[in-house]
């Protein structure tokens, strides 16, 4: 029987949104294996997901890396793989169709557009309202694609958090992709000590530091968190963001989580996109867009803090 290729290479956030499709198409193809094609850091949290028979790393080399695409060619070629959905939709899986995955049935946004319709006006659609439009285009029934469940990605994480508090605490994420600054508040810190004298030992405020950003967090006036000094997987990222109090992001990963957990928070926009195209937000995980993040103010921020926690 032949089998089903998700792909999706990420971010973090990307993959988070794309739980509820992945879960709608496995639902309709529950006789037939569906894997995953994601990049290797979220090979393991994913390689967990119960909506997928595995995972499979693409190491995403150049494509004028002969060897990497002939090898990658035949490793694909082994499953057998009838239909690809295409949630990435990116130059280079818009690559593999033509030359990889060629002789399989696919699934992307450019088969998903009406007539007359451009690839750019189709992007401009929410996320979520993207991924919606292009399952039903291959008669997916759509379940959970809008009711994202991550109670798969829980976990007990008291052993971790008692080291740092003992009572409700504040997660702050000051962090953003280097090749994203444009989304990045700069005025966390003033951020955390305006909290602490407002609150005072009311909450404790934590930082849980990706890869590369355990120096960036040093700097921050707050706890941070780490297992054994490197940073905590996602599973546990999920876990202790799910059991916050509050949460004050960028545009990040954790913002994704934090809003289908429905968490109590708020997420900081500038101009490079919106809440609602990258479909983060609801009446409790809400957003502040500006059009410059850097003429965002502390009290701002702080006053609707204090609306949410008071």
């Amino acid at each position: 029987m032949s089998n089903i290729l998700i792909i999706k290479h990420g971010s973090l956030g990307d993959l988070i949104q794309a739980n509820g499709a992945i879960k709608d198409i496995k639902e309709f193809y529950q006789n037939r294996k569906v894997f995953l094609l994601t990049s290797a850091p979220y090979s393991i949290f994913m390689s967990e997901c119960p909506y997928l028979d595995g995972v499979i790393i693409d190491k995403r080399l150049p494509r004028w890396n002969l060897f990497f695409l002939h090898n990658l060619k035949k490793l694909l070629s082994k499953y057998n793989f009838s239909i690809v959905f295409d949630l990435q939709n990116s130059k280079r899986t818009k690559f593999y169709k033509r030359f990889i995955l060629k002789n399989s049935e696919w699934s992307s946004s450019f088969d998903t557009l009406e007539p007359g319709q451009s690839k750019k006006d189709f992007d401009e659609y929410p996320v979520l309202d993207r991924m919606e439009l292009q399952l039903k285009k291959k008669n997916i029934p759509i379940k959970y694609l809008k009711n994202i469940d991550l109670s798969w990605a829980k976990e007990d994480h008291s052993n971790l958090t008692s080291r740092y508090t003992n009572r409700d605490y504040i997660l702050v994420f000051p962090f953003c992709s280097k090749k994203h600054t444009r989304k990045k508040w700069p005025y966390f810190k003033e951020l955390i000590s305006s909290i602490r004298r407002e609150f005072k030992n009311n909450y404790s405020i934590l930082v849980a530091p990706g890869p590369g950003e355990i120096e960036e967090a040093n700097e921050m006036n707050a706890k941070i968190i780490t297992d054994k000094n490197q940073p905590i997987n996602i599973k546990m990222l999920i876990s202790l963001i799910n059991d916050a109090k509050f949460i004050i992001s960028n545009d990040t990963g954790p913002a994704h989580i934090a809003s289908h957990l429905d968490k109590k928070g708020i997420v900081l926009f500038g101009s490079h996109t919106s809440a609602e195209k990258v479909s983060i937000g609801n009446s409790n995980f809400k957003s502040i867009s500006v059009k410059n993040l850097n003429e965002l103010n502390v009290d701002t921020v702080m006053s609707k803090i204090k609306n949410s926690l008071n």
